[in-house]
Order: C-alpha cells, then sequence, then structure tokens
C-alpha cells in the first residue's frame, strides 16, 4: 500500500503572468510531491500580451487570447485564489490577499505591471491604462458595443506616442472603421515631438499606418485633465474622446511600490541573476514587476517567457535544496508590432520591414504560445491493478468521484436506510429523519437541528470553508429558522505541522464569518487528518413554527432562489473541460448567503433546499411530504454559465444516474432536462408559494441580487413531476 506523501512546503505564485503560465504547465508535467502549490490572481483567467492588439482589432476573440488558470491550475494541482494581492511581508512569508493572509515558504511574484496616469486629473474615472491588459479589454469590448450601437460617439484618445500607443492607436481604429465607417475619430497625443518606434524604420512603417487609418497626431501636447467628452490640453484645446488609454509609461503596482522590498527608485523589484528578489532566498520575481539588476532589460514579454523554464528550475532547487541556474536575457530579440489591419512590422538588430506576411509569422507564433495552454496534456493516471473484483469497473465508470453533493449516497439508498429507523419516542423530539433538519422542542420555542459535510472540490480551504458553511446553513433556513449555534469539522489532508495551522486557521475564518454574519456562534468542533479535505457543520437553529416540506397546496406557485447546473460544471472542471470565468461565477455564487432570501420567503407554505438529490429529487420531496404533484416550466429554471453547454457535451456528476432513477421527470428528455437530476451544492430555496404572491416575491428577490425565478407549481394529484408542453 502507497503511503500518502505529506505536503510539507508552501510555494505561493503571486500574479497569473507569462512566466507563471509556463511553470504551472511544467509543474503539472513533473510535479515535485510534498509541495502545496497556490496561484493567487485577480481573475481566473490571464490575456497573453502578444494577440492582445489583434483582439482590439477583432481578429481574436477573447478565449483566444486568455489563459484559462482555472483549466491551468487544476492540471497543475494547485489551489487557485481568485483576489489580488495587497501587501507582502517577506519576513513573516505572508501575503495579503483582501481580509486573508496566505502565508509561504517559498514565492514568486509575477504581477505585471499598470500604465494608469494617477497624476492626470481625472484619469482614475474617465481613463483606462494600456495595462494591466484584462482590465483594459474589457472596457474596450463595452465601449465599442456601445459605440456600434451609436449611443456614444466613436471618439478614442491614446496618452503616449510609443510603440505601445501606436500599436493600440492602429488596433482601436481599424475595428472602429469597420464597425462605425467615417464616424470613428482616433487620436494619438505625444507629448514629445514625434512618434517613436524602436528604429527610424519602425518609426516611419508605424506612421504611415496611422495615416492609412486616419489615426490623428497631437505632437508636443500636455494632458492637463480628462473628463466625459474628452482630453483637456495645457494650450487649452480639448481632444474629443469617449475612451481614453494611457500608453504613456510602464509603472510599478502601488502595494508592490510600498513593499518592504528591495526596489528601484520607481518601484520595480530587483533580482538576481538567479530571478532571486536581492538579499532573499524564499522569494523571486519575473516579468515588468521585476529588474534584473545584473542585466537591465526593457520591459517586454518575450524576457518573461524566456525567463519562465530558469525561474521553474530554481523554484524545484529551493526546494529540494539543489543548485540554482542563472538566468542570461538575449541582448536584443525579434520584436512583430501590429498595424491595425492583418499586416505587421518585424524589427530586430536595427532593421526593420512590414508586409502582411509578417502578421501571418506572428499569428502562428501567437497560436503556436496559446496552444501550450489550451491543449494540456492528458497525463496518465494510476492504473488499476490487473485484477479486480467484478464490478469495480463498471462502479467506478473512467471517471473520478465528483465533490460537494456529487459525492453523497445516492436517495434510494439513503431512504431506504431512514425508512428502516424507529419514529421518534421522546416527546421533546417533534421530527424524524426526512425534513431539512430535525425539530425539537424546549418549550418556549422551537430549535431546529441539522449537520452537513463536504468532500472539497477545490483546493483552496478557505473558499471550501465558507461555500460549506454556506450549504450547511441551507437547512436551518429552509426550515425558516434563524441560526444560532455551530460546530465545525474538519479533516485535513496529511500535511506537516505548519501548514496544518495554516490550513486550519484559513478554514476557521472563512466559516466564522459566514457564520457570524448568519447570527450564530462557532461553540466547538473537531478536526483530523485523513484521505482529503472535508469540511462538516453541525448547526442549530431557533423558530416559533417551521416550514417544512410538508405544506405545499394545489396552485401554489414553486421559486427557486438560485441557478441549477453546479454538479455538472464542477465534474466538468475536474476534467479540464469547464470554462475558468463559468466556474469562477458558480464559486462566487455558491459562496453566498442565503440569509435573506429565507426571509423573504418566511411565508411559503413549504419550503427545502436543493442540495445532492437534484431540483427534481427535492422537489419530489415535497410531492410525497404534501400528497401532491409538480409541473415545471423547463424553460424557466435558471442555469449556470456553462452548464447546459457541458450537459450537451454529456458530462454528468457521478450522482446523476441515482438522482434520475430516483425523480423521473416526464416531458424532460433533453439536456435541459438531465439537469434536473445535477446535485447542487450549496443550492437555491425552494419554496412553494401562494400563487398570488409569486411575482412580488420573486421580484424582492432579485433586488437583493438573487438569480430568483417563478418555475412552475403544484398539481393536485398523486406526487409526480412532469414538464409543461
Amino acid at each position: 500500500m502507497q503511503i500518502p506523501i505529506p505536503f510539507t512546503r508552501d510555494l505561493v505564485l503571486i500574479g497569473g503572468g507569462h512566466a507563471h503560465a509556463l511553470v504551472l504547465r511544467m509543474w503539472g508535467m513533473t510535479p515535485l510531491p510534498g509541495t502545496r502549490l497556490t496561484l493567487i490572481n485577480p481573475g481566473p483567467t490571464a490575456p497573453y500580451s502578444g494577440m492582445l492588439p489583434g483582439h482590439i482589432a477583432g481578429h481574436y476573440t477573447r478565449e483566444a487570447l486568455d489563459i484559462d488558470l482555472v483549466k491551468l491550475a487544476r492540471f497543475a494541482g494547485a489551489r487557485l485564489i481568485l483576489g489580488e494581492a495587497s501587501a507582502i511581508d517577506p519576513d513573516a512569508g505572508i501575503v495579503t490577499v483582501g481580509a486573508r493572509q496566505i502565508a509561504y515558504d517559498l514565492a514568486s511574484i509575477d504581477v505585471g505591471i499598470h500604465a494608469e496616469l494617477p497624476d492626470i486629473e481625472g484619469f482614475s474615472m474617465f481613463g483606462t491604462g494600456a495595462k494591466p491588459l484584462d482590465a483594459y479589454a474589457t472596457r474596450w469590448q463595452g465601449f465599442l458595443t456601445r459605440a456600434k450601437a451609436r449611443e456614444i460617439p466613436p471618439e478614442v484618445a491614446v496618452i503616449g506616442g510609443g510603440v505601445a500607443g501606436a500599436e493600440l492607436s492602429l488596433a482601436m481604429a481599424h475595428a472602429l472603421r469597420r464597425d462605425v465607417a467615417d464616424m470613428a475619430r482616433v487620436t494619438v497625443i505625444e507629448a514629445g515631438e514625434r512618434i517613436t518606434g524602436k528604429t527610424a524604420g519602425a518609426t516611419r512603417h508605424l506612421k504611415a499606418a496611422m495615416a492609412r487609418h486616419g489615426v490623428a497626431v497631437e505632437l508636443n501636447a500636455e494632458v492637463t485633465r480628462l473628463t466625459a467628452e474628452g482630453v483637456e490640453l495645457a494650450d487649452g484645446r480639448t481632444v474629443p474622446a469617449r475612451f481614453t488609454v494611457g500608453a504613456a509609461g510602464a509603472f510599478a503596482h502601488r502595494w508592490l511600490a510600498d513593499s518592504p522590498l528591495p526596489l528601484t527608485g520607481d518601484g520595480f523589484v530587483k533580482v538576481d541573476a538567479y530571478l532571486r528578489v536581492e538579499g532573499r532566498r524564499d522569494l523571486f520575481a519575473v516579468g515588468d514587476c521585476a529588474y534584473l539588476s545584473h542585466a537591465p532589460r526593457p520591459k517586454a514579454g518575450v524576457y518573461a517567457v524566456r525567463a519562465g523554464p530558469v525561474l521553474f528550475h530554481n523554484l524545484r532547487a529551493a526546494l529540494l535544496g539543489d543548485p540554482a541556474k542563472s538566468y542570461r536575457p538575449q541582448g536584443d530579440y525579434l520584436k512583430l508590432v501590429s498595424l491595425g489591419g492583418q499586416e505587421a512590422i518585424a524589427e530586430k538588430y536595427g532593421l526593420s520591414f512590414a508586409a502582411p506576411w509578417v502578421w501571418r509569422w506572428k499569428d502562428r507564433i501567437d497560436r503556436k504560445f496559446m496552444r501550450m495552454f489550451q491543449d494540456l496534456p492528458k497525463m496518465p493516471t494510476a492504473p488499476l491493478p490487473s485484477l479486480v473484483t467484478q464490478g469495480v469497473r463498471e462502479e467506478l465508470g473512467g471517471r473520478p468521484l465528483c465533490g460537494g453533493c456529487g459525492s453523497k449516497l445516492g436517495p434510494e439508498a439513503l431512504s431506504g436506510v431512514l425508512a428502516t429507523l424507529p419514529a421518534p419516542s421522546r416527546s421533546d423530539v417533534l421530527s424524524g429523519p426526512g425534513d431539512d433538519a430535525g425539530v425539537l422542542d424546549l418549550g418556549q420555542t422551537r430549535q431546529v437541528l441539522t449537520t452537513d459535510h463536504l468532500r472539497a472540490f477545490t483546493e483552496d480551504p478557505a473558499r471550501m470553508a465558507r461555500i460549506a458553511t454556506v450549504h450547511a446553513l441551507g437547512d436551518i433556513w429552509a426550515m425558516g429558522a434563524q441560526p444560532q449555534s455551530a460546530m465545525v469539522q474538519v479533516t485535513l489532508p496529511r500535511m506537516s505541522a505548519p501548514l496544518q495551522s495554516r490550513s486550519l486557521g484559513e478554514i476557521m475564518q472563512a466559516a466564522g464569518e459566514v457564520i457570524r454574519a448568519a447570527g450564530a456562534e462557532v461553540v466547538g468542533g473537531h478536526s483530523t487528518m485523513g484521505a482529503e479535505l472535508t469540511v462538516g457543520l453541525s448547526l442549530t437553529g431557533l423558530v416559533d413554527e417551521p416550514i417544512t416540506k410538508g405544506g405545499a397546496r394545489p396552485g401554489d406557485a414553486l421559486i427557486l432562489t438560485r441557478p441549477v447546473g453546479a454538479g455538472t460544471v464542477l465534474a466538468a472542471e475536474m476534467q479540464g473541460a469547464a470554462r475558468g470565468h463559468d466556474v469562477a461565477h458558480l464559486l462566487a455564487t455558491l459562496a453566498r448567503p442565503q440569509g435573506d432570501a429565507a426571509e423573504v420567503l418566511a411565508e411559503a407554505h413549504a419550503m427545502t433546499d436543493v442540495t445532492g438529490f437534484g431540483l427534481a429529487g427535492h422537489l419530489m420531496e415535497i410531492c410525497r411530504a404534501s400528497g401532491v404533484g409538480a409541473e415545471l416550466t423547463l424553460d424557466a429554471i435558471p442555469l449556470y454559465p456553462g452548464a447546459l453547454a457541458l450537459a450537451e457535451a454529456g458530462y454528468r456528476s457521478t450522482l446523476y444516474p441515482a438522482n434520475r432513477d430516483a425523480a423521473p421527470v416526464a416531458g424532460a428528455e433533453c439536456a435541459r432536462g438531465a439537469l434536473l437530476h445535477d446535485p447542487q451544492t450549496a443550492g437555491g430555496l425552494l419554496a412553494a408559494v401562494a400563487p398570488a404572491r409569486a411575482e412580488a416575491l420573486v421580484a424582492a428577490l432579485r433586488q437583493l441580487g438573487h438569480e430568483a425565478s417563478a418555475i412552475g407549481k403544484v398539481v393536485d394529484g398523486t406526487p409526480k413531476i412532469f414538464c409543461a408542453k
């Protein structure tokens, strides 16, 4: 029997830059057992800078240039913390991310730069830096959509006439001329005397392309202020602009420039020949945020890409106690600059030329780089023994066991066992197994009691704890009760004592925040180590008259407060098939409490929370307890982004077959219908309410930010579910 290898060191990658993306890919192919790898990044994707101008011009979709960090982290076996680093304490080994403190034994920084211009009045409100790239690309698409719809004039200004400013002005001019024709107006504002390419030849090509695309140029122009209508200059003129881009320099992020790290005068982190932060052996920095003290180079993505393999080697060497490798950047590199349309400049060694074939060359290079992250290699899994008992292969099904509610026992297995339990004999125990929570008579009031445990589906223990807590509280809220107390049970995978403290601290902080916000208190718990991370809670709540599953009446409207499809998205994510943005949206939704939704639905005749048995399974519980049937409007049921496409592609949770067999739905033989049986974690509240109140209740829930919908109605008859034609 193989002994599980414990985690003993925390390696934290701060930022999803190009070098870190390469490290994650290489780590997935050759992981180092015993290291817990963490990536911190503000969003679930990181754009590749080489394809950004092509995206702005409309040659590439956003998906084509986005490195999906969710998929990459899954491939690397890393936990992904979605948040922006705001401080670092190198002596304590701590990175601050929002309210969280992430400890590390070894870390690397690759957060890039920004091009915001805070010294210009009004820039923070009306301007957009060319970097960070993802923010610029997102805001540009919003502006372009409005300009195409004739909601605002298609007027753009670019502050900065260097290569970056010229290239982006051409990309935006190309897109605007295509979509709004002669109404487009793009102006480059340069404080100096000329547009500056890397060479005289490159400058000549840039100026010629700008003339062809109708890009106006203002030279010797000092910007004093930005407004909603344009850019004000020192000479009193105003350049009309409804979208203004800052491309006049590369600036260090403020949190990094204010850190106690060794810095240049302009806030970049000084590193040595091994990419280590000067004076430290436990901290590295790469990419544009770093300054190569031994070999200064301009800010360019090519250096980050070339540094990736060296960083990977040196991080492993630091964890193994092996010698590090020095990084020797090349003296010059091939510069390929887009000219708006499918034409580009090539420049190296002082020579430059422009042609359509250069763009095609650049396109092949860029796509080849992106294929490394879009077509991640299939790593072999541990094979089964040659001889296994009959049924083993069928039970495994060739898929990993899902996490969350997807790993629960099937409804028939569970209900069969519960049916054998005797009825309560104590007078103060008012309910037996079957409802969302047990009900105890305390004399003046009633107490509800529940417990729930979830197998982790994310490597981030804090996020898992927050979702598990919201999930467990669903039983209390579904009974119409106010949360009172919580006991937290945690199983950690085997790890060293320092990592135990870090993990448990993150879990208890996250769970405690949710519990206290719900009005309850943590009163105890239990912890142990085991095969994998599991987070559970036992909760109590107080209520005068609980809402049960048994009060639904024919004619009642059925309201659902949250989309379905979580199990499908999570199952696909485990297999590297779900989009990072869809996964991030799902996890953010699952972590949101629903206490306010329960208050809105306090008048419900019957209510439950939709969890492991899926929407159909939990609706069937209401039908059986109330002696009624239900009619669903399939198209009215909200779905998580990406869930339907994944269901159509055949992705299913491991609990899906058991759920489908336990609660069949007539008229739902399609992919959308399959999602009725999808196990939900931290799922929505399902309530049967008076039909006259449904519209007002849905409106109130949506005003609170819940994606609620009236999805059907209760009907007279035997307990069965069907979809309206």
